[in-house]
């Protein structure tokens, strides 16, 4: 909520005169003796008519009235303001953080010559959930400051500030955010928010005070370099199947990630092993998960958020499948929010088996989203680095495993429904082997009979 807070312009204007409450009911009091001191009228008579004029004098008494109390009501002060807003001193940073200083002015244009009498600033930052007509706030922080009008505006014989009209002045003012570890990153989500404002009210003689407010991002700073963010993460799962309560082997997961602190842009390199030995072809599948989770006076309610996700190929019965080094980005997403009692944001990676007839196998690692990023080298780049800088033979097609998956046609099995988590609407698809290949010749054997016939041709 920024920018020029001016209500309309309410003029105060003359209303005609009502007559007087009083003298409406003196005359319905002699209007009311004349009629009872009527001869009441014969059966053929008009005496209803009578009586309806009395009713409609009464119903006139009250809504003139009424009319009066309500132009009572619609006086109102004149609001003489053009401009009244709040600017910060660097309108183009879009965060602050810890120990930093939040500088600024209050602008202030009128239309017309006013009088003032204080101009107060305060800042504010608190985390507030609020769910099912219940709601809590955290406070992390306050700051009060009432801004000096004499060095700028001249005073009048009653003591109150005198704003002309036609110019803009500018009011400073400034103050230093708290050290680290006492504040709490800006966020909002969908029952909850942390914010920061600053918010200026100006007070003027026998009128209500003017606010207006702007909001600022804090941002504190999360270093994934820490040693507990670069310690690697380790899970292992397994799950045995019936169907028709009639054992249908197994699955398991086990999977490992090198560290769990990550920011923006930064792949996860994950290794992972999948069994199957149940009837059933399985999908392995790996997503970057949010949860948000808020509390209400000890209630919490949590909701979960698929952000990003990756598919492996579908393992057949009796099968099982390696991963090593896949990858998944980290997307644009807000840190980790820390620190703060009543809302947490934090993520995971879950790698999980999607199984047909049955609920998915889950293996979560956890992970931190940080701001400063990752410095150091990784294993698997000085690995690399090191087979460059060293030339070795091609590899032997004796080390590729029989059950070789390669491309060729493709061929539908079964619709991959997964409870609407995932976004592809693919099927599962087997690829059906071209055929076995022998294995190759040494590097120094030489058939003298093929070269003999390129040498004739």
């Amino acid at each position: 909520m920024s920018g020029i807070m001016s209500a309309p312009c309410h003029e105060a204007r003359e209303l005609p005169a009502s007559p007087p409450i009083c003298s409406l009911v003196s005359d319905a009091a002699q209007h009311r003796k004349h009629v009872s001191d009527a001869p009441l009228a014969s059966p053929g008579g008009h005496a209803p008519d009578v009586w309806f004029r009395w009713f409609s004098l009464v119903l006139m008494v009250l809504m003139q009235g009424s009319s009066c109390f309500r132009s009572a009501m619609v006086l109102s002060p004149v609001n003489k303001l053009r401009v009244f807003r709040v600017v910060f001193s660097d309108p183009t940073r879009t965060f602050y953080s810890s120990g930093d200083k939040v500088s600024g002015s209050v602008q202030l244009e009128a239309s017309a010559p006013c009088r003032l009498t204080r101009l107060r600033v305060t800042a504010a930052g608190c985390a507030r959930v609020e769910s099912r007509r219940r709601s809590q706030e955290v406070e992390y922080l306050k700051y009060e400051d009432e801004v000096r009008l004499d060095p700028v505006l001249n005073t009048d014989s009653d003591g109150y500030f005198l704003l002309p009209a036609g110019k803009t002045f500018c009011f400073q003012f400034g103050f230093e955010l708290p050290p680290p570890g006492r504040l709490v990153s800006s966020f909002k989500g969908k029952f909850g928010s942390v914010r920061y404002y600053v918010r200026a009210e100006l007070h003027r003689p026998s009128q209500h005070a003017l606010r207006c407010e702007r909001e600022f991002e804090v941002e504190e700073p999360l270093d994934v370099n820490r040693p507990d963010l670069l310690a690697p993460a380790a899970a292992s799962r397994q799950k045995k199947l019936t169907c028709l309560f009639i054992p249908d082997g197994q699955v398991s997961v086990s999977a490992q990630i090198d560290r769990k602190g990550f920011c923006e842009g930064e792949d996860i390199n994950i290794n992972a092993k999948f069994e199957n030995t149940c009837s059933r072809i399985v999908v392995p599948k790996a997503a970057i998960v949010a949860r948000h989770s808020y509390s209400v006076n000890g209630t919490a309610k949590i909701l979960r958020q698929k952000l990003t996700a990756v598919r492996g190929n579908p393992i057949m019965s009796g099968m099982c499948d390696m991963w090593q080094g896949r990858s998944l980005r980290v997307p644009k997403l807000k840190p980790t929010l820390l620190g703060c009692d009543i809302i947490k944001v934090d993520y995971a990676l879950l790698v999980y088996l999607h199984i047909p007839g049955s609920e998915k196998l889950v293996l979560e690692l956890p992970l931190v989203i940080g701001t400063i990023p990752f410095s150091g080298v990784g294993s698997r780049t000085s690995s690399m680095s090191s087979q460059d800088s060293a030339p070795s033979g091609p590899p032997s097609y004796n080390n590729i495993h029989q059950d070789l998956i390669v491309d060729g046609p493709r061929m539908p099995l079964l619709y991959d429904y997964d409870g609407g988590d995932d976004d592809d609407d693919m099927g599962l698809f087997i690829r059906v082997p071209e055929g076995c290949y022998p294995a190759p010749p040494a590097y120094s054997e030489v058939d003298e009979d093929a070269v003999h016939s390129q040498q004739v041709f």
